[in-house]
This record gives C-alpha cells, sequence and structure tokens, in this order.
C-alpha cells in the first residue's frame, strides 16, 4: 500500500480511534457487573445477544423504549457533574417499559461529544450501568460518537434504548374501572423533565449553579441534578401483589398529562393536591417563576414521579409491597367517570 501524499491521519481530523478503544476496556467492568440471566455476550460485539428462554420467559412479547435527559445535560456539563446524568437516562426508558408491565432486560446507550474525553465520558456511563444494575437489567451495548464540529468543546448528547418483555395476556394499563384507587410514588426532585423552564427560572433569579441551594443542602446545581428515581422493582413488586390496572410515569406533561393515558374512554381521575406536601424544589420554582398551579402541574411532576392504578381490595397489600421496596406512597386520588384529571384542595409545601 503507498503512502498518501497528504499524510493527513483520522486522528488529526478530530476523532480519537484509541480513545474509544480506551474507553470500551475502561467500562467493561461496569457493564459486567450489570450481568443478568439472559444476557448471552458482552462488549465488544457488533450487537449485544439476548435469550428470553434463559430470562425464564415462556411466551413473552417484547417491549421497548427510547429516552434521553433533556437540557438537564447542560447544567450537567456546565458544572461537570456527570455521575447522575446515566442514572437518569436508564430511569427514563426502564420507568416507561414498566408501566405496560415489562420487566427491564437490557439496555443500550448512544453518546456523542465533540472531544471524546475518557474521565467524562467513563463516569457518565459508569453512572448508566449503576441504574441499569438498580433496575435489574444488562448494560449489554452502546454507541460512543466522537464527532468534531458538530458539539462544542465539552458538550456531549445522551440517548437511551431499553428493551423488557412480559408474558404473553399481561399487558397494562388493563382493567381501569371507576373506583380503583390512585397511589402516588414520591419523586425524587424535579427528575428529567421541565428543564428549559427550570433554567430559565434559575437564570431570572440571578442566582448560577455554584450558589447555595435556597432550599437545601449543597449547591444549586447539584441539588438540580439529583437522578430520577427508578421505579422497576416497586412496581414489579406491586404487580406480584395482584389487583394493579396501570402505571403512569409522570414526566413532561406531569399529571395532567399523564394521568389520563393510563384511562380508558369515559374513565378519568380525581386528584386531591392536599395529600401529599410539595417538595422543595417545586415551591421554590413555583414562588421564583411566579409559576400558576396549573403550570406546576403540567410541566412537572410536583413531588410524585409515578401513580399506580390499583383496585380498591388490593390497596392495602400493594402499599406494602411498594414500601418494602423503599417507596413513600400516598393516597392521592380515584378513578372516576368523565374525563382528564380533576383537581380538589391546593398544592402546599411544608
Amino acid at each position: 500500500m503507498s503512502d498518501g501524499k497528504n499524510g493527513m491521519t483520522y486522528a488529526e481530523a478530530g476523532v480519537d480511534i484509541d480513545a474509544g478503544n480506551a474507553l470500551v476496556d475502561r467500562i467493561k467492568p461496569a457493564a459486567a457487573a450489570t450481568k443478568r440471566p439472559g444476557v448471552a455476550s458482552g462488549l465488544g460485539g457488533f450487537g449485544g445477544l439476548f435469550d428470553l428462554k434463559a430470562a425464564g420467559f415462556a411466551d413473552p412479547v417484547l417491549v421497548a423504549a427510547t429516552d434521553g435527559v433533556g437540557t438537564k445535560l447542560r447544567i450537567a456539563i456546565d458544572t461537570g457533574n456527570v455521575d447522575g446524568v446515566g442514572i437518569d437516562l436508564v430511569a427514563m426508558c426502564v420507568n416507561d417499559l414498566v408501566c405496560q408491565g415489562a420487566e427491564p432486560l437490557f439496555f443500550l446507550d448512544y453518546f456523542a461529544t465533540g472531544k471524546l474525553e475518557l474521565d467524562q465520558a467513563t463516569r457518565i456511563i459508569e453512572g448508566i450501568a449503576k441504574g441499569c444494575t438498580a433496575s435489574g437489567c444488562a448494560l449489554i451495548g452502546g454507541e460512543t460518537a466522537e464527532m468534531p464540529g458538530m458539539y462544542p468543546a465539552g458538550d456531549f448528547d445522551l440517548a437511551g434504548f431499553s428493551v423488557g418483555a412480559m408474558e404473553r395476556g399481561t399487558a397494562l394499563p388493563s382493567g381501569v374501572t371507576e373506583g380503583d384507587v390512585l397511589l402516588g410514588l414520591a419523586s425524587d426532585g424535579v427528575h428529567s423533565n421541565g428543564f428549559s423552564l427550570v433554567r430559565r427560572i434559575v437564570e431570572a433569579s440571578g442566582l448560577g449553579w455554584e450558589d447555595a441551594c435556597p432550599w437545601g443542602e449543597g449547591t444549586l446545581g447539584a441539588a438540580l441534578l439529583t437522578p430520577t428515581r427508578l421505579y422497576v422493582k416497586a412496581a414489579l413488586a406491586a404487580i406480584g401483589a395482584g389487583g394493579v390496572h396501570g402505571f403512569a410515569h409522570i414526566t413532561g406533561g406531569g399529571l395532567t398529562e399523564n394521568l389520563p393515558r393510563v384511562m380508558p374512554e369515559g374513565l378519568g381521575a380525581d386528584v386531591d393536591l392536599s395529600s401529599w406536601t410539595l417538595p422543595p424544589v417545586f415551591d421554590w420554582l413555583m414562588a421564583q417563576g411566579g409559576m400558576a398551579e396549573a403550570e406546576m402541574l403540567k410541566t412537572f411532576n410536583a413531588g410524585i414521579g409515578m401513580v399506580v392504578v390499583v383496585s380498591p381490595g388490593h390497596e392495602v397489600d400493594v402499599t406494602q409491597a411498594l414500601q418494602s421496596e423503599g417507596q413513600t406512597v400516598t393516597r392521592i386520588g380515584t378513578v372516576t367517570k368523565g374525563d382528564g384529571v380533576r383537581y380538589a384542595g391546593a398544592l402546599a409545601g411544608a
């Protein structure tokens, strides 16, 4: 093979293949720690293999979900606090999967950046592995894309893809009926939705990410980067307790937009806003942004990250199952005739 006349290399163009290979070597232990029954291959192949029979399924239906972290990444990039965004990425996918009644099985990530920084990328993907372990799913593959000219120095983007399974005939929601109880599971803060508004409110407040958090300990940036809560193991335990008719993951659109997704035609939800205490982060955002209550309920989770729809006769057993998995559970309302969500009471902080 003759030498090229101009001697140009891919590395000089801004893409370091050696760095990418080094990243794979670094993250292999983290990915291996997520291994679960059904995993049939590790990182490094052209695709990840998964054996559904080895995972214990007889007649499975697959469920797939994909999502990102949104503009919450801007805070992570600006502060250098990137350790939790991988958990966010996993949570946004697997929390959706379990709403269909599916057990998350495996996860793949897409990490894109202008210039690969090994330490930063390793921390991000180790966070992804941590989220997978906490959800019982395996990290079996992914893609690291170094794209100079597409992202400014230090910037990156994340996307996640997860596949779960359930036995045929067990899909949710199913059997939602008038009189069913709505159990709200507490969130761990803003999670991963509404951050374009969060950033605007913070900018208007005159505070910076490194300033003291107005409602708690540490910095404002660190408080807002609290990872999205993972509900998978609790939701699966609730299903096992019996009587669960559906789950609503409270993401973008809040309770107002997400609860109706679980309801059959002709049914809606009555929600008592006074049944739980609005977490301090939302109290601060409402006050600082002059937000109306309706806007809060349509934009943020307002302290409720997941809602379980359960038959009244199973409320106690399901509540105990959820609490045994570390969830804070509140009876927030009931399923009623009519469309949409109807609110009573008012949101109130501590």
